[in-house]
């Protein structure tokens, strides 16, 4: 399926805000998004996404992205993910909330209408999981966690990637290290569940 320029800058668009914001743009936001002036030339460029089946409207008129194959004319689709800095794989560190840049991820990773982010790990609590110092996390964000989930927990305002595990009110969180010395982090409510981890990326 061949896209025109603007086209393929629209579909980028509407994926960034079911990823970041939970939603799609609304005409005035593509507009502008697009640099058009008039709000008509956006709508072209809708209803052509629309005839070619992947965009469509829903029973309230907004637009919808439909699911379909990840891929046009071979290429995959990307969304763009905010690195929001380091977390500690180890002892909980502050983690850095400044948004340091935001890097192109698969929508087979990064699938909508899920929000996501990047975090660059810091230590070695976790290298039995995969997860090595320095490496970069994909992450969604989550209130909740299911049992033996790889999660991003928030501890007094310190982060730390930890497999989750519960056991009536008490909740455990596990370092899978091959250092011994990383021990389990035993908590009551204290503490918020941020997101939880669906892939290692390296390469970023």
């Amino acid at each position: 399926m061949k896209l025109s320029h603007k086209e393929s800058d629209a579909l980028r668009i509407i994926r960034n805000y079911l990823v970041h914001m939970n939603r799609t743009p609304t005409v005035r936001e593509l507009t502008k998004g697009l640099g058009y002036k008039s709000p008509n030339s956006a709508a072209i460029v809708i209803n052509g996404l629309i005839e070619s089946g992947i965009l469509a409207r829903n029973s309230e008129k907004k637009l919808q992205l439909k699911q379909r194959a990840s891929r046009i004319e071979g290429h995959i689709h990307t969304v763009e993910v905010p690195l929001v800095g380091t977390v500690a794989c180890g002892t909980p560190i502050l983690a850095e909330e400044n948004i340091e840049a935001f890097f192109p991820v698969s929508t087979e990773l990064a699938r909508p209408p899920y929000q996501y982010f990047l975090l660059r790990t810091k230590g070695n609590s976790m290298d039995q999981k995969g997860i090595h110092d320095g490496d970069i996390v994909l992450v969604r964000e989550k209130s909740t966690a299911d049992e033996g989930d790889i999660i991003v927990a928030l501890i007094d305002d310190e982060a730390t990637i930890k497999e989750f595990h519960r056991s009536g009110d008490t909740f455990f969180l596990m370092p899978r290290s091959s250092d011994d010395h990383h021990k389990p982090i035993i908590l009551s409510n204290d503490f918020r569940v941020q997101g939880v981890v669906i892939k290692t990326i390296q390469g970023l």
